[in-house]
């Protein structure tokens, strides 16, 4: 029996043109689920609104984190050493407007939520945004 919710699967595999996401935790009665976790197929759901990021290639320092240096393995339980936690920093830190429901209109930086890193995967981070807490979500290499 469902929860009354809509469920939106993001079915991002082969799209090819580096576009990410982020689901804004909200309660919408809305839940997007995506599929993480490299080659673990981890699915991953979130109730909020979706926020595209403008841009094409945005995920490409993702994939070379993920898919390349840690081989597609995932990242659930990763100690990141601090090299990787910088560019994972660095690869998050991308330009979203909020919900435009207040004075700043401009875009501003994603930041990695530090204090949620261990739910940190592949195809799905944790983040702060302009509006609360998400997650930054982009395809899956499996």
């Amino acid at each position: 029996m469902g929860d009354g919710r809509r469920r939106v699967f993001l079915d991002l595999e082969g799209n090819g043109n580096g576009t990410v996401f982020v689901i804004v935790a909200a309660p919408t009665g809305v839940v997007y689920e995506v599929q993480g976790g490299g080659h673990g197929c981890v699915p991953y759901e979130l109730e909020g609104y979706l926020l595209p990021v403008p841009g094409s290639g945005l995920d490409e320092e993702l994939k070379d984190l993920f898919a390349g240096e840690l081989q597609g393995a995932g990242a659930q339980g990763l100690t990141w050493p601090p090299p990787l936690l910088e560019r994972l920093r660095a690869a998050v830190a991308l330009h979203v407007y909020g919900s435009a429901n207040r004075d700043d209109l401009y875009p501003a930086p994603l930041v990695l939520d530090e204090s949620r890193l261990a739910e940190a995967d592949e195809a799905w981070l944790p983040v702060v945004t302009p509006d609360g807490p998400g997650v930054l979500v982009w395809e899956n290499s499996d």
